[in-house]
């Protein structure tokens, strides 16, 4: 990945945190933090990956549909001559984590039970 696509990324997940921070009033997207963005080579498109506390399915629909909001607030925020066009997607890693952990301590909890 280029420094200027790895730039943008790090700058999309800034502003779009803000945004839905600041500017969005929908209540199934207060609780959404932006984990990651992984943006196409020719700035066409970006995946924009995200976790909430809240239901997934009800939060990953409602960021789809403010998605021409939140490029149109990016378009006044970041300087770049196309803005992509944003995927919501929902962040498995922070869950598949902590399974592994749970995993973890579970052996280690049937070691101590055959000392």
């Amino acid at each position: 990945m280029s420094v200027k696509i790895e730039r943008i990324n790090n700058m999309l997940v800034e502003e779009i945190s803000y945004i839905l921070a600041t500017e969005i009033k929908d209540e199934d997207i207060k609780f959404v933090t932006i984990t990651g963005a992984n943006t196409t080579n020719d700035l066409s498109f970006a995946k924009i990956y995200f976790t909430t506390l809240k239901e997934k399915e009800k939060t990953l629909e409602a960021l789809n549909n403010a998605s021409g909001f939140i490029r149109k607030m990016l378009a006044d925020r970041i300087e770049i001559r196309h803005i992509p066009e944003l995927t919501f997607i929902y962040d498995e890693s922070i869950e598949y984590g902590k399974r592994i952990e749970q995993i973890i301590e579970n052996i280690n909890e049937n070691k101590e039970q055959f000392k």
